[in-house]
């Protein structure tokens, strides 16, 4: 097996009765914005692209769906003006349709939103894919597992809250790794790789990058750790990065969490 120091984590997947293998799954830090300085979003974007991050998280709130209320695309097109990171927006509102081409047009390169916030998941995924972006879907903790493989085909990651939505600084909660690994061994038994194709395995499906699991709420390194082991390779974390003495290091170690 290969040493912590290449940032990824191999795992045994058995897809569609092929033989089991070892699979690399590259591991992605998306630090969250929402625990930096609102006061100087322009340069705390900055120091997360200089700290080595893979992408920002922006969270957005309503004050409806979640009881927080937080940024609005205005605020996103700052941070798009200040780095050319990847933004992984995450609404955290009601009726996300009708917001995605605002968004969009502040910077958003992904836009995710929740399972529970609207009745209209399939044509909102589906609309900003139409507009040339990534889409994922949240789901909270309380969420059964049973929502979600009709969706894996039709986005590009899935959000596994381990927190309750809506306010930073919560404690993990540990009954969400269960969820996190029938994710994954559901993408592994039905050859759902990124972007929700579904590998044809005469092709050799490895060919395609598995697909993106997210995990948000309580990642440090030792939550980060349970979360690769159980299948995630998106980790998006807020107070524990920012309260480091050096965010590089920060985002290190949780690359480094095996």
């Amino acid at each position: 097996m290969p040493n912590a120091t290449n940032y990824c984590v191999w795992y045994k997947g058995r897809i569609s009765g092929m033989l089991t293998r070892m699979e690399r799954l590259d591991i992605r830090v998306h630090p969250s914005i929402l625990a930096g300085d609102f006061g100087r979003l322009s340069e705390e974007a900055k120091r997360l692209q200089d700290a080595g991050a893979d992408a920002i998280h922006v969270d957005i709130m309503d004050g409806h769906f979640v009881p927080n209320l937080t940024l609005g695309p205005r605020a996103l097109g700052a941070i798009r003006r200040s780095t050319t990171l990847f933004l992984d927006v995450h609404l955290m509102i009601y009726n996300p349709f009708d917001y995605v081409e605002a968004f969009i047009q502040e910077g958003a390169d992904q836009i995710t939103f929740h399972f529970e916030a609207t009745e209209d998941v399939e044509d909102t995924l589906a609309f900003i894919r139409k507009c040339g972006k990534k889409a994922g879907l949240a789901f909270r903790p309380e969420t059964s597992f049973s929502m979600v493989p009709k969706y894996l085909y039709q986005c590009d990651m899935i959000l596994l809250m381990t927190v309750s939505p809506g306010f930073g600084g919560q404690k993990f909660m540990p009954e969400v790794l269960e969820k996190i690994r029938l994710a994954r061994e559901y993408c592994d038994r039905h050859a759902v790789r990124k972007g929700g194709i579904v590998a044809d395995a005469a092709l050799h499906s490895t060919a395609l990058p598995p697909f993106d699991i997210q995990v948000d709420g309580g990642i440090n390194p030792e939550t980060a750790r349970a979360c690769v082991q159980a299948g995630a390779n998106v980790l998006v974390s807020g107070n524990y990065l920012f309260h480091q003495k050096s965010l590089t290091e920060g985002v290190r170690c949780l690359r480094d969490c095996l």
